[in-house]
């Protein structure tokens, strides 16, 4: 079985939002505050990509496991 890119954005782009409504819920609930909850996760959405944008340079560049 061969993957699609269009099917690995995605899911990258759904498990994005699943991760900052997680966020904006857990901080919600955490502070009683919506509007802080939507703040943190909208700061969260913006650090996650580019954490993960620096995480898979590392992988590709320096990382071999798992190739064959």
């Amino acid at each position: 079985m061969r993957v699609n890119y269009k099917r690995q954005i995605a899911k990258a782009i759904t498990f994005r939002i699943i991760g900052t409504i997680d966020t904006i819920l857990v901080s919600w609930f955490i502070t009683g505050s919506f509007k802080v909850g939507a703040i943190l996760g909208g700061i969260e959405v913006v650090t996650k990509i580019i954490l993960y944008f620096f995480h898979e340079r590392v992988w590709d560049k320096y990382i071999k496991y798992g190739l064959e």
